[in-house]
């Protein structure tokens, strides 16, 4: 089993009653997870509201920085990232509606 942080910052958090940080533990399966895998995971699992607004096809919505250990997802591969043990991966929202 590996585990995870992830955070919801930025008014994501707002999507998932308002708590910011979740601690993971993601099933075994055979192959490696990867970031794709977890935001379905996410959706299943976490989102409690209003998926429209967090996700977008199979990715996150545009608007949506993902950070995965600090670093942007783009240096790492975005949904093809193999989630590692420990991996904190940030969902930053960069709109703020009314």
């Amino acid at each position: 089993q590996i585990m995870h942080t992830v955070d919801h910052v930025g008014g994501a958090e707002l999507l998932f009653n308002g708590v910011k940080e979740h601690h993971v533990t993601l099933p075994s399966q055979s192959e490696p997870w990867d970031v794709k895998q977890l935001l379905v995971w996410i959706q299943q699992n976490l989102l409690k509201e209003r998926p429209e607004l967090f996700v977008q096809g199979d990715s996150v919505r545009p608007g949506i920085l993902v950070l995965i250990n600090d670093a942007d997802w783009e240096l790492m591969g975005e949904l093809d990232y193999q989630l590692q043990d420990q991996d904190n991966v940030v969902f930053i929202s960069t709109l703020h509606g009314g």
